[in-house]
């Protein structure tokens, strides 16, 4: 009986939404003037639909952040998805296609074309999903985009279900209705084509200006010099560089893509469309190219590299002068010579290799962040939410000192990404950890025998000059993660020292080698991968910590894991530290020596005032009275700690990155980033990340600088209404009263002021950093953060 009401039920659904009325072709008011695509749509659809649509996760791989995009359309296969036996066909835009009926061929389909033959009516499926915004602008529920079968349709057909099924779903999504003439500006130049630049536009678009023309004229004679020194010089810089938005400095505004091309200059650009930067190009001879990027940048995906003369020297510098350790000569591309960077560039010296990872530590570390993986909980949740990150100085670097070592455990340091099984699954295999372990012991005894009396300060890179990044901050926003220059926030738990071989292969593994297409097996290969590279950094670290004190730090970053005493405590360094401590608090006596003694002064790395609390300081209470700034900051520091109720009550909502405006009397603006970090009793685990969650210890960061490319939620609060702010942060249990007060502050997606507010964020953004800013991406915007249920 049971299972026949169950049925009974499943029939009526379907038969509903197969009688679900077909939307009729939407009446447009005509238009006085051609509506310009440049001028006209394409600022709207920055504002309103590339802040979701953009990078590989746009919602049914719909870009909106160029015209190409919006030409291809839509498509079903979702790009992230972390269960898919067989790997897909990449779909790049600019690189995997390059004409609508090639990405048709690929299962895309048209949002913009109408069949509808009255000229004062359009039928496409934009304006069919932006006019159901129009008469129902509520926003309410939820659903995940990523598994909905009735998501992403197709034609009338599949959208008749889908509005049918999702009411009020309309674009754009979750957020309100677009103003009358945005929809008016929208729904005509749908009416009229939806046509894109003209092509003197496009031309225009495409080119580089006169002073960025000089530039790529420079560095593409330089890329593209026959002699084998040069040739594999550029083949390394273009491994590391092919994600980078290349800035050239005289030429404000413009950005670049440095691309494999099968034609040289002055020939226009035709990019080879290799998987990955070390894949064998398939032609005798190829060309490195600059194509600008006229698409809108958003900020998940910036990753600056600047080039000018300067950075031309230091190049030269590092590569071309020094003499090699072998002659000069082009290797080839077989994948088990181009996926093993040991390998690959063996005969260029690892000092060389290594100085050019510090010298853009942040840059790189930030592929690993904005890269391919630029989403996705199961490759981030490898790493704790907050850590700091040091190097190794080259000085003391096993790798640059003793090259015959690399080059014996070249196989022990092959990695994960030399197969490519797109068609088969594939368990993990203990080949890989059993080479890793055999590295690390064979790592351990040299430096055993090196540094019999342990590893001095001076190990550690202090930087050669004041824009460079010895110490960074790694936060961790669930799905996401940033990068910052420096050390933010309070002393975290765990910290890592990162040498030339682990920096190298955690590249090569979560950016160059790492297929966002593939299947569940390259995808599980990598994460179990990055749980040694994390190990190793988490230990290089242990070994400046006091003897006695290694065990009980591991133990403390690996909760419930029953391996700790057995595999991990195997990775310890029984070699006492040559650094003398004085208290019980080794690890900020660590920070505290490096930063007084050690890291270059001209970097400005210190300590962060606000966030970080030494271990002497006494535990900061919020005030009865704010007369004072220094009541302020008390209040601000006890907030953070871990039992705070806005704490426990925005993760519980899944919101851990929200951005804060203060109004002041004078009518100026402060803005801070609150960052929630999440403890985790371990992150060793694949699985059941909710499980090894421990929210009594959760805490969180107030900073000056912008975190993360995804704000969970704005909040705007007058400097004279901060004490009730304070309090309702440090108190709330979300009653009634809690959830009024919170109303006061916290914008909703329904909140009609919501556009406005989010457009301040977004152009003060652009004020204070104007090359480094981009969109900000509204996925992840939470729901009323003070309701549950809607």
């Amino acid at each position: 009986m049971r299972f026949s009401l169950f049925f009974f039920f499943i029939f009526l659904f379907l038969t509903a939404c197969s009688h679900a009325p077909i939307p009729k072709p939407v009446a447009v008011e005509a238009g006085s003037k051609e509506i310009n695509y440049l001028h006209d749509v394409k600022p709207l659809l920055d504002k309103r639909c590339v802040v979701c649509h953009s990078c590989y996760n746009s919602p049914c791989q719909a870009k909106f952040s160029s015209f190409e995009g919006i030409d291809r359309g839509a498509s079903k296969q979702a790009v992230y998805d972390a269960t898919r036996l067989s790997a897909v066909d990449p779909t790049r835009l600019f690189i995997d296609a390059q004409t609508t009926a090639e990405w048709r061929k690929k299962g895309f389909f048209t949002l913009t074309d109408s069949k509808e033959s009255n000229a004062s009516y359009n039928d496409s499926l934009m304006i069919h999903l932006i006019y159901d915004k129009k008469i129902h602008p509520e926003v309410i529920g939820e659903y995940d985009p990523e598994h909905d079968d009735l998501m992403c349709p197709r034609d009338k057909q599949e959208l008749a279900k889908y509005l049918y099924k999702k009411p009020n779903h309309g674009m754009p999504y979750g957020f309100p209705q677009l103003s009358k003439g945005e929809y008016k500006t929208l729904s005509q130049w749908l009416l009229q084509g939806a046509k894109g630049p003209t092509a003197e536009e496009q031309k225009k678009l495409n080119s580089a200006s006169d002073t960025a023309a000089v530039e790529i004229k420079k560095w593409e004679a330089f890329l593209n010099q026959s002699d084998p020194k040069h040739q594999m010089t550029a083949r390394y810089l273009y491994e590391h560089l092919y994600l980078a938005h290349i800035y050239f400095p005289t030429a404000k505004g413009e950005f670049y893509s440095l691309i494999r091309s099968y034609t040289p200059a002055p020939l226009a650009a035709e990019i080879i469309p290799t998987l990955r930067p070390f894949d064998d190009p398939e032609v005798k001879k190829f060309y490195y190219r600059f194509e600008k990027i006229h698409a809108t940048i958003v900020h998940k995906t910036h990753m600056v590299f600047p080039l000018d003369d300067q950075v031309m020297q230091r190049f030269g510098k590092l590569f071309i002068e020094p003499k090699w350790r072998e002659k000069p000569h082009l290797v080839s591309y077989d994948r088990k010579v181009s996926a093993n960077p040991f390998v690959a560039f063996r005969q260029i010296p690892a000092r060389s290799r290594y100085q050019f990872l510090l010298d853009n530590s942040r840059y790189i570390i930030m592929t690993f962040i904005r890269g391919p993986v630029c989403r996705g909980q199961m490759a981030l949740n490898v790493i704790h939410d907050h850590f700091w990150v040091m190097f190794k100085d080259p000085q003391f670097d096993l790798a640059v000192n003793n090259p015959e070592f690399i080059d014996s455990q070249t196989f022990n340091l092959s990695l994960p990404i030399e197969k490519v099984d797109a068609r088969v699954l594939r368990t993990f295999s203990d080949a890989y950890r059993e080479r890793y372990e055999n590295y690390f012991i064979a790592k351990k005894k040299l430096q055993a025998k090196l540094y019999a009396k342990g590893l001095p300060l001076e190990s550690i890179w202090a930087g050669e000059k004041a824009s460079d990044a010895p110490m960074l901050t790694i936060y961790r926003h669930f799905d996401s993660a940033s990068v910052s220059r420096g050390i933010l926030g309070e002393e975290p738990r765990t910290m890592w020292v990162i040498d030339y071989a682990q920096f190298e292969r955690i590249y090569y593994t979560l950016v160059a080698g790492y297929d966002v297409f593939g299947n569940v097996s390259h995808q599980t290969n990598i994460r179990r991968y990055m749980d040694f590279l994390r190990m190793e950094g988490e230990v290089n670290f242990l070994d400046y910590m006091p003897k006695e004190k290694r065990l009980p730090m591991l133990r403390s970053w690996y909760i419930n894991d029953d391996r700790i005493d057995t595999y991990k405590y195997k990775k310890i360094d029984k070699i006492a530290t040559k650094i003398p401590y004085k208290t019980a608090y080794p690890k900020y006596e660590f920070i505290k020596k490096l930063l007084q003694e050690r890291i270059l002064p001209t970097t400005g790395i210190a300590f962060d005032p606000l966030n970080f609390k030494a271990p002497d300081m006494p535990k900061p209470q919020m005030p009865k009275l704010y007369k004072t700034t220094e009541d302020y900051i008390e209040a601000a520091r006890a907030i953070t700690l871990p039992g705070s109720g806005f704490i426990s009550y925005m993760t519980d909502r899944g919101a851990n990155n929200i951005f804060l405006r203060i109004d002041m009397p004078d009518g100026s603006y402060i803005t801070k980033d609150l960052v929630i970090n999440r403890w985790h009793n371990n992150v060793n685990s694949l699985f059941n990340e909710e499980s090894r969650l421990d929210p009594k210890k959760d805490t969180m960061d107030i900073l000056d600088k912008n975190i993360g490319s995804y704000p969970n939620v704005f909040a705007v609060v007058k400097f004279e209404d901060l004490p009730d702010f304070l309090d309702m942060m440090k108190n709330t249990k979300g009653s009634p009263e809690d959830i009024e007060r919170m109303k006061r502050y916290f914008i909703s997606r329904s909140d009609k002021d919501f556009w406005k507010i989010y457009e301040w964020f977004q152009e003060n953004f652009y004020k204070e950093e104007p090359v480094e800013a981009g969109l900000y991406d509204l996925n992840r915007y939470a729901r009323k953060p003070w309701n549950r249920e809607e």
